[in-house]
């Protein structure tokens, strides 16, 4: 089976790796173009999947925007039988999704039709979802719309970050996708269409959806703040300075919401709408992300000031 591999994050190398591991031939990947950084901007970075192709010797076409008869030539060329696309930031115009003679699947990190959009993983913790998953589906030009071949379960642990559920999603992608692909080849992998009345959306993440307000409940807080580690990082100001937080765990307290109640080893007690969180771990605005006992030892805080 003649595949294209379209994807550009950390979460899209897991399955390309399972597909290089389970021998599909991989006739190229698509990803977004490489991104300037430093401050000159003047160092070029290539995605995760850009590293892996170039290693296995697979062409990588680098589109602005994959559309246009350019693009849509080159990818006739390769003769695909089928697409995969894993987090690649575009959604396919039609022409590209139909080229394939088998289409194209998609692998979205959450439990379709629950939390279409760019940041599932952030929302379902953040909303205190007891479970999620991946789902292998049938791509359509709607967002995340389309019939579903598989979908895969698992808990959501109650301590855990995006960040690590998004490397444990990416894992369970991978088998997916691979369990899905031997279903098309043996001709058993009927699709179910999405009840769209179910679909909830999980949207972009702006600055403001990872700001602190300490005068919600403890949970909600300690939820916020796994949600968006170890990007962007929720934030609140001191002295009207950011400061990002990080490992927040629900514990007993009372006082003034935003009000640092014990600022010692153990890291900062701070006051929520009710009972208390403690933070582990702060990224002050202007250095690095530190553990907020040696904030405490560097009197960048002290009991008594308030977070808002």
């Amino acid at each position: 089976m003649r595949i294209v591999f379209f994807g550009t994050p950390d979460f899209a190398t897991p399955p390309l790796l399972a597909l290089l591991g389970e021998g599909h031939d991989v006739v190229a990947v698509v990803t977004q173009p490489d991104r300037p950084r430093g401050r000159s901007r003047s160092q070029l970075d290539p995605s995760p999947v850009k590293v892996v192709a170039l290693a296995e010797s697979i062409p990588v076409l680098q589109p602005d925007r994959p559309r246009g008869p350019e693009f849509t030539a080159q990818l006739a060329a390769l003769a695909p039988d089928i697409s995969i696309v894993v987090a690649y930031g575009h959604i396919l115009p039609r022409e590209i999704i139909d080229l394939p003679r088998l289409g194209t699947l998609n692998i979205h990190a959450s439990l379709l039709p629950a939390y279409r959009g760019a940041a599932p993983i952030q929302a379902a913790i953040r909303d205190g979802a007891a479970e999620t998953g991946v789902t292998i589906m049938q791509m359509v030009p709607a967002l995340d719309a389309g019939p579903v071949i598989l979908a895969l379960a698992t808990p959501i642990e109650s301590d855990e970050t995006a960040g690590e559920l998004q490397l444990r999603l990416a894992e369970l992608g991978a088998e997916a996708l691979i369990e899905a692909l031997v279903l098309i080849s043996v001709g058993r992998a009927p699709a179910k269409p999405q009840d769209d009345a179910l679909a909830t959306y999980a949207t972009k993440i702006v600055r403001e959806d990872a700001r602190l307000s300490f005068s919600a409940s403890c949970e909600r807080v300690a939820r916020l703040v796994r949600a968006y580690d170890p990007k962007p990082g929720a934030w609140t100001t001191l002295n009207a300075l950011e400061v990002r937080c990080f490992g927040a765990q629900v514990a007993a307290g009372r006082g003034a919401p935003g009000e640092v109640l014990g600022a010692g080893d153990e890291g900062l007690l701070v006051a929520c709408g009710d009972g208390a969180v403690r933070i582990t771990d702060v990224h002050p605005a202007g250095q690095k992300r530190i553990a907020a006992a040696q904030w405490v030892r560097g009197r960048g805080v002290r009991i008594g000031d308030v977070f808002v």
